[in-house]
């Protein structure tokens, strides 16, 4: 059988929650040559290692966006991991279920628990594990900062079941909470579709549900989006002021949603290189 990493041009890859090959795991296309996972049955995790004179000993877990409806993991996924293993990370590219009637609101939040364990479990990462998450992915990665809600149940995990402690957050252009139910900035705004998107949303609300010592993080927005408002890149940021461990702030005066890494001919292209120079404030690149 062909190494199901080659999908992505990964250097390996493995599923999540049971030991099938990838086979119909998930619908892959190419819209405008750049990969976009359309439907997601059995979620995989792809890695991207760094070059092994390279490797700093730091793992990245990366969340496309996508509104929880798809991924768009080639602009927010490979693009993301392949700028940040060849820094030293080994990046993780996360292909999630979605919030549906087949899985669950609480779907996208479990794998993304998941994959943090079998991260941990790998042992490549004995100076820590951060998160990178973007679009809808940068809420993802912000609920793992966040209280788990008690109204779900947490699955079993079959082996250590130990969900790592993160050490630093990278967020983009994401939707915190003004898709919550009562905490929107449009009057009168329909309720998301599918149900379970919606509720995943009410449920998952990372700016009021931010756990104590928070990891240091680096939050970056368009001022001028108009699919997700800047307020969300406030609300998250005064909260990670109020109980992390420190926090940066980029808010570009005019960039498109879905800027990613690849956009050129604006502002926003600088924001990589700011993040490294942040990464490196914070002790997590040399």
């Amino acid at each position: 059988m062909a190494n199901p990493a080659t999908i992505l041009n990964a250097y390996d890859a493995f599923p999540l929650w049971d030991t099938e090959p990838i086979t119909s795991a998930f619908t892959l296309t190419y819209p405008n040559n750049h990969a976009v996972v359309t439907q997601v049955s059995r979620p995989w995790l792809f890695h991207f290692a760094p070059p092994p004179s390279a490797s700093n000993g730091r793992a990245i877990l990366v969340l496309a966006g996508g509104g929880y409806t798809q991924l768009m993991v080639g602009r927010e996924g490979i693009a993301v991991a392949e700028w940040l293993s060849s820094l030293g990370f080994a990046a993780f590219v996360l292909v999630h279920r979605f919030p549906n009637a087949q899985s669950g609101p609480q779907a996208p939040l479990d794998d993304a628990r998941r994959a943090l364990t079998l991260i941990h479990e790998k042992g490549i990462a004995p100076n820590g594990i951060g998160i990178c998450g973007l679009s809808s992915g940068g809420h993802l990665a912000a609920a793992l900062l966040a209280a788990y809600p008690a109204s779900w149940t947490t699955p079993a995990i079959a082996t250590s079941g130990i969900v790592p402690s993160l050490t630093f957050a990278i967020i983009g252009y994401a939707p915190i909470s003004t898709n919550a139910k009562g905490r929107t900035i449009v009057s009168n705004k329909a309720p998301l579709d599918p149900p379970e998107k919606q509720a995943l949303y009410d449920a998952l609300q990372p700016d009021v549900q931010l756990l104590d010592h928070a990891p240091p993080t680096f939050i970056v927005y368009a001022g001028n989006d108009e699919v997700v408002p800047v307020v969300n890149a406030y609300r998250l940021a005064e909260a990670l002021g109020t109980k992390g461990t420190g926090v940066e702030l980029h808010v570009f005066a005019d960039a498109p949603h879905g800027f990613g890494v690849d956009t050129v001919g604006k502002p926003v292209e600088a924001w990589p290189g700011l993040c490294e120079g942040w990464m490196r404030q914070v002790g997590v690149l040399e």
